[in-house]
């Protein structure tokens, strides 16, 4: 099976150049990197959970846009929280933006996300 690069200036590049990519296409599903609340072009992570939440929620709708697919396909998210007492402020916002056939997903506490962030989303899309 072929794998498709997947890059839009619509989301953060890769985090500080590490080698990774936005997202990979593979066959009939993409595979989008673990999306902090960056917005593109800038190098802080700013705002609460909830901002942190939309801002890495559209990084993930852009990126899927890109690849052809949208936040309507997503079949898994996989979320990570430095602090699992945001859980329903995340999931909150989490709700409006996947709609009423939300993916598969799981939440985790970790101990440390980069540059600060509270939030990292990652997700898997049918195209």
């Amino acid at each position: 099976m072929e794998k498709s690069v997947i890059r839009t200036e619509a989301a953060p590049a890769p985090f500080q150049g590490a080698p990774y990519s936005q997202a990979i296409v593979a066959g009939e599903l993409v595979f989008t990197a673990g999306q902090l609340g960056l917005k593109p072009g800038d190098t802080a992570i700013e705002g609460d959970i909830t901002q942190q939440t939309e801002q890495a929620l559209a990084n993930v709708q852009a990126i899927l846009e890109e690849a052809g697919s949208s936040m309507d396909k997503l079949v898994k998210s996989s979320v990570f929280l430095v602090d699992l007492d945001d859980f329903q402020a995340m999931n909150a916002v989490y709700a409006e933006r996947v709609g009423d056939r939300p993916p598969a997903r799981s939440t985790f506490q970790v101990s440390k996300l980069p540059s600060g962030a509270l939030v990292e989303i990652e997700a898997v899309a049918h195209l």
